[in-house]
Order: structure tokens, then sequence, then C-alpha cells
């Protein structure tokens, strides 16, 4: 009996430390994530960091502020061999987390959904790991030097330096004030996208672009054909996209594919699913006038956070016409 007793009492605090984790665990994914630009990644970290917390032998006074630091590090470890592996893998792009359900936190603000796109998180590849970690603890979460030079182990003065440095090297004067379109002027935005790029008309689809727009693809392992740089102008990315379609539209995975919509990084975006996979995400980025970038993925190591939700959910399908059996211009 007192074996038994023994064995519920250690059950029962297993089972709180764990609970303590789990209402962590939102917040900790949002963090990793945005260090590491990988929701597969972000969740081996958590894995990693649970182990950690499971193990504790001593008593934690401040569990978040404990879990904080631990995932923090665990991330600037991996982000070091992150970026070499990127660099010889061709174009990268940040895998795809669908936002609309919270999994990111609240991003009700032009400032809080600018923190989390794709064009953020391609920009913090050119900071170092400890330059990334105090922008997106201080910009994303609030902290102040103070509780930065915990969880780096720096001075705080230190810490000041990097954010001073992640501020000038990402270019940015000011908080961004990214345009919010409804959905609905978003729905006609893309229906009119889509409906250009099927027939090839290049100069309707440059009529629905900004002067500056940029174009970026991620396709690693897909076997479908994607550009190998960043496409930038509106005559270029009009050209690319009137070409592209009707590729796509001749491999079997695109010629009968679903289309829906969905919030994405805080955007919204297309998604193409096929025999019940996702196949593509396809991020739409508006000023209100005119599409200024479009960020496309199909490498399908990227799109496992996106399928399951699509599993889970009932994305809301466009009205596109079936772009295979199109007219394209010769």
């Amino acid at each position: 009996m007192e074996a038994a007793g023994k064995l519920a009492i250690v059950a029962s605090e297993t089972a709180s430390v764990g609970h303590v984790f789990e209402a962590e665990r939102r917040r900790l994914f949002s963090l990793a994530y945005r260090l590491l630009g990988s929701a597969s990644d972000a969740e081996d970290v958590l894995q990693t960091a649970f182990e950690r917390w499971m193990a504790a032998d001593t008593v934690v006074a401040e569990p978040s502020a404990w879990l904080t630091t631990v995932v923090t590090n665990l991330c600037m470890k991996q982000l070091g061999s992150a970026r070499r592996r990127r660099e010889v893998s061709g174009p990268w792009l940040p895998e795809p987390v669908v936002t609309s359900a919270g999994e990111l936190g609240p991003l009700e603000t032009a400032e809080q959904r600018d923190l989390v796109s794709f064009g953020m998180l391609i920009l913090l590849e050119k900071l170092s790991p400890a330059e990334r970690a105090v922008f997106v603890l201080r910009e994303a979460f609030g902290h102040g030097y103070a509780e930065l030079a915990q969880i780096l182990d720096r001075p705080e003065a230190s810490c000041r330096q990097l954010h001073r440095r992640a501020v000038r090297r990402l270019g940015m004067a000011g908080p961004s004030r990214r345009f919010r379109p409804d959905t609905g002027q978003w729905r006609e935005l893309t229906e009119r996208f889509f409906a250009a790029a099927a027939r090839g008309d290049v100069p309707g689809l440059e009529r629905l672009l900004a002067d500056n727009v940029t174009y970026a693809g991620d396709g690693a392992g897909s076997g479908l054909p994607i550009a190998r740089k960043r496409v930038a102008g509106r005559s270029r990315v009009a050209q690319l996209f009137g070409r592209g379609i009707r590729l796509y539209a001749a491999d079997p995975r695109f010629a009968a594919a679903q289309l829906s919509v969905a919030e994405v990084n805080g955007e919204l975006a297309v998604l193409a699913r096929s025999s019940g996979r996702v196949v593509m995400v396809l991020v739409l980025e508006w000023d209100g006038a005119a599409v200024t970038a479009l960020w496309l993925v199909t490498a399908p190591l990227k799109l496992g956070h996106v399928g399951r939700w699509a599993e889970r959910a009932r994305p809301a399908e466009l009205d596109l016409p079936r772009w295979a059996s199109q007219p394209h211009d010769k």
C-alpha cells in the first residue's frame, strides 16, 4: 500500500509538471518558429525542451522564464547549422503555418502580422543567432533588456547592442504598416490573378502587380518547375506566372487540384489540394492597389503543418476556373 501511495504521488507530480509545459506550449512553439522559420524544427525543439523539463531535478521557481531560456538556447544552437544547409540547398522559404487559430499568438495588428510574415522571416536570416534571438524576444514578445540578459546569459549592454545591430541590419526605420485586405477583396483579386494566369494573359497579370513586386519559390523535393532565384519587377513576374501555370497544369497533381483559402503567416494564401494532400501554398501580399509579393511553397517537407490543418478544417474553396482547361497563348 505504501509503495502504491508513493507511485500515486509521483504520477500526480509528473502530470502536474506536464500540465505546466502544455500551458506554455503554444507560446514556446511561437517563439521557436520565429527563431527557426520551420514548424517541424520548432516541434523538435519543444520535444527536447519537454524532456529537459521533465528531467529537471530542482524546483523551478519561474517555469515560463526557465522554458523560454531553454527553447531560445536550443534554437540558437540550431541556427548556425540550419543556415549552412540553406545556403547549399538553393532557394529557401519558411515553412508555412496556418495562423487563423492563433498558432503563433495574436496577430491583430499590422506589426504583429509583419513579424511572422514570409518577408520578415527571410530578412531574419541575415542576422546572427544572438541578434535574431534578441530581436524576436524583444519585438515579438516584449522582453526587456534585463530579461534578455538573463535568457542569453549576456550583459544587458550587450543585449542592447545586439538589438540595435539587428534593427540596423534589417533596415527597419520604424514599424511596418502592412495593408490588411478583407477576405472578399482578397478573393476577388486572387480570382482575377489566377484567371489571367490560366489564360496566359501577361498584360492582365501586369495590371494586378506592383512595379516592385517580388516572387520567390521553394520547391525542394517536389519535382515541379520553380524559379531558382528570386524574381523582381512587374514584367518578369507576370511572364513567369503567365508561363508557369500551364507547366503546373500539365502535372497530374495539379490538373484537378482543389484551390482554397487559408490564413498563412498572417496573410491570406491559396492552398492547392490533390488527392487529399496539400501540394502547394501561394501567399499573395497586397497593398490595397496591387500584389506586392508572391511566395510559393511546393516542397513536400514544408507542407506538413498546413496539410494537418487542412485535414481537420474545411478550407473555403476559391471560385476559380479549371486552370488545366484554359486556352493559352502560343
